[in-house]
């Protein structure tokens, strides 16, 4: 796992926190100043400062609040740079879909780290419980730059056991920080989930990395019920169906192979690319490779599966 921050106070865990912070709000700053007035890059410099002084004062809250109002809701506009510098700052930082007054809140948060990180923890969890949700949601989708990122880790599963499918991919979705944080059970109740609601796989980060057996068996009990109500299975489920699978494995595999249409028998045979032999042995291998010809010839990707 690559925590941030651990409860232990160890100054170089400290330090490192400290460097993400600043690093963050150095290019949230660069990012939100291209795309908002003079004045209003004022009150986000502004903001911050009051922030970092006080941080557990009203500055945190006042600040995250008017943030939509004061910087609008345009989408961050993002060079090739932008997202490699955001990656060498933290592995996995994805800040792709998020919006200005979204990179705002989470430099806000940011901010108001002052090296406590269980006042920090404790703050967080208070201010998600009753935030509203486009708040939620970008202090969800900046769990990677926090400190303190073990002793959020309840909060964060609180979030992807959300009923509200937009709160649940702030965490799922491009995010490190579930693959770096989750334990197997809540990772797998994460990635069933999201089978689950209709929600795709393919921006999970680390999916792959953190497949498991435990969880192959899971998603080929819930593709068995979907079959047996007559409901469509997601081909996405195959790529953590296939390295892991067991005879059950095996056998629903082969029957989305064998009664599925063209789409279907594609996913399939794109999953089966990281399965062990026992498992591609069961298919018929000239057949297998056909189709992965034609994965490569037009790049088709799990994406396409979604």
């Amino acid at each position: 796992m690559q925590a941030l921050a651990n409860p232990s106070g160890h100054d170089d865990s400290n330090r490192a926190a400290t460097a993400v912070c600043d690093g963050f709000i150095a290019l949230a700053d660069s990012w939100i100043a291209r795309a908002i007035s003079e004045s209003a890059l004022l009150w986000f410099r502004g903001a911050v400062k009051h922030i970092a002084q006080a941080p557990r004062g009203d500055a945190l809250a006042t600040a995250i609040g008017l943030a939509p109002r004061r910087l609008g809701k345009g989408d961050l506009t993002l060079t090739p740079d932008d997202r490699a510098r955001a990656t060498a700052l933290r592995r996995g930082l994805d800040p792709t879909e998020w919006s200005v007054d979204q990179a705002a809140r989470i430099a806000f948060v940011v901010a108001s780290q002052s090296g406590d990180d269980a006042a920090f923890a404790a703050w967080f969890d208070g201010f998600c419980a009753t935030a509203g949700l486009n708040e939620l949601i970008a202090l969800c989708r900046g769990l990677p730059v926090y400190p303190a990122g073990e002793l959020l880790e309840p909060r964060a599963r609180e979030a992807v056991r959300s009923g509200m499918k937009p709160v649940f991919e702030a965490v799922a979705h491009r995010n490190p920080y579930p693959a770096d944080y989750f334990g197997e059970d809540a990772w797998n109740q994460m990635v069933v989930k999201a089978f689950f609601i209709g929600s795709p796989l393919w921006p999970i980060q680390e999916l792959d990395r953190r497949g498991n057996p435990r969880l192959a068996r899971m998603l080929v009990d819930l593709a068995t019920e979907r079959w047996a109500a007559e409901r469509p299975v997601s081909g996405e489920v195959w790529r953590c169906v296939a390295p892991h699978a067991d005879e059950e494995g095996i056998a629903a595999l082969l029957r989305a192979f064998e009664s599925g249409g063209e789409r279907e028998r594609l996913a399939v045979a794109l999953a089966l690319r990281r399965a062990q032999d026992h498992v591609t042995a069961a298919f018929d291998r000239p057949r297998i490779s056909d189709l992965q010809a034609r994965l490569d010839a037009e790049t088709i990707d799990w994406k396409a599966f979604a």
